[in-house]
């Protein structure tokens, strides 16, 4: 890490001079939900960690009226004016920072000038949260160095609110909040409707959690993310003008006979399905996790999968193939697809002395069914965005 520290400072020096003018480092993880999907957005339970590895932020104060922006993962500089509000740039990663300063702004904390450099190894597009990791590690420094005194609640909330209004995707709060408040070696306990949470341990014993990206791109935005959501809404108003409700997360499985007496359209009551059944196996997971019981959460975690494929309809052949081949090999106890679905990654649970099979011959197989070569990490469970 220190490497990489040192050459993306010398990388600053070389883009914006001035040896003698330190700048601050900043950092913000990645996450993986273990389960709880596009249940956030719905008031319900998620059960995230944030990961060892994410985004660096290095920046200081400058003397001009303008904000630069580079990053070692994205080419080009990017500029804007010191505002009193920003425009989003059409199809630019610099999106979610100036997102987040705008956020600043609309509290009347202006941004000062200054000189940016990101850098980061969560693969874009995964579903692993590099958008909430840039704007986290964005607000942290804002409010580092601007005094702001933010506690990181208002933060996360802030991070949500770019991502909506500014870049145009309608998440729900479960990304910025796991990338905020992560906690190493634990998951976080979420409830999205009241955002109380508790950390819980992972201690998988003698397995470990392998992430494994399809390298299917996904453009979320143009996804069909934002329409599974209206039709979570629609199930919400249908339901509502018999039982008020305010969100899906409100009901449980005991509640499923309204979906076929209430909602007509096939497609809502599906994704309604998903969404209470969901939440109900993320409480179940917890508890498994708590108890010690990885058998439980793997058979969790699997169903999951199963429901997000049937009945969200997020999945197909690329997660669907790495999750149904995997659950063929040896020592895998659970394994879903995690973050929005349309691509990304698939999060397992495998024994230990599997692991190295696990990747081969999954790999293997993916890439014979689909055509895509697969890549394989073997995380560990971080901290949350801070100032290093």
């Amino acid at each position: 890490m220190k490497a990489d520290i040192s050459n993306l400072k010398e990388e600053f020096f070389r883009l914006y001079g001035d040896r003698d003018n330190e700048p601050v480092l900043f950092y913000s993880p990645g996450r993986v939900n273990l389960i709880g999907e596009h249940t956030d957005y719905n008031g319900g339970y998620v059960f995230p960690c944030a990961l060892d590895f994410g985004t660096y932020l290095m920046v200081r104060r400058s003397s001009s009226q303008e904000i630069r922006m580079n990053s070692l993962n994205f080419p080009g500089e990017v500029t804007v004016q010191v505002a009193l509000n920003y425009m989003p740039i059409p199809k630019s990663w610099t999106n979610y920072p100036v997102g987040v300063i705008n956020e600043f702004a609309r509290k009347g904390i202006g941004a000062p000038a200054m000189e940016m450099l990101f850098t980061g190894d969560i693969p874009n597009g995964a579903g692993l949260s590099s958008s909430a990791s840039i704007e986290m590690v964005t607000a942290v420094a804002m409010n580092e160095l601007t005094g702001s005194g933010l506690d990181m609640m208002e933060m996360v909330k802030m991070g949500q609110k770019a991502e909506n209004g500014f870049v145009g995707m309608n998440c729900g709060i479960m990304d910025q909040f796991a990338v905020g408040f992560g906690r190493k070696d634990h998951a976080i306990n979420l409830n999205c409707d009241s955002l109380d949470f508790r950390y819980a341990p992972v201690n998988l014993g003698d397995r470990r959690l392998i992430i494994t990206n399809t390298n299917k791109r996904r453009g979320l935005t143009d996804s069909k993310y934002n329409e599974r959501r209206s039709e979570c809404e629609k199930a919400v108003e249908l339901i509502s003008a018999h039982r008020p409700i305010r969100n899906l997360s409100e009901l449980t499985v005991n509640d499923l006979w309204m979906l076929d007496s209430y909602i007509p359209d096939p497609v809502v009551r599906k994704r309604a399905k998903h969404v209470i059944t969901e939440n109900g196996r993320t409480l179940a997971a917890i508890k498994a996790l708590e108890n010690n019981d990885i058998e439980l959460l793997g058979k969790l975690m699997n169903e999951s999968h199963d429901s997000l494929c049937k009945d969200y309809e997020v999945t197909g052949a690329e997660l669907d193939t790495l999750v149904y081949e995997g659950r063929k090999l040896p020592g895998v106890v659970g394994t879903r697809m995690t973050g929005a679905g349309f691509g990304g990654c698939t999060v397992s649970i495998v024994e230990s002395k599997h692991a190295d099979e696990f990747i081969r011959k999954l790999g293997e197989t993916y890439t014979a069914k689909t055509g895509l070569v697969a890549d394989f990490y073997l995380p560990g469970i971080g901290d949350g965005a801070r100032m290093i």
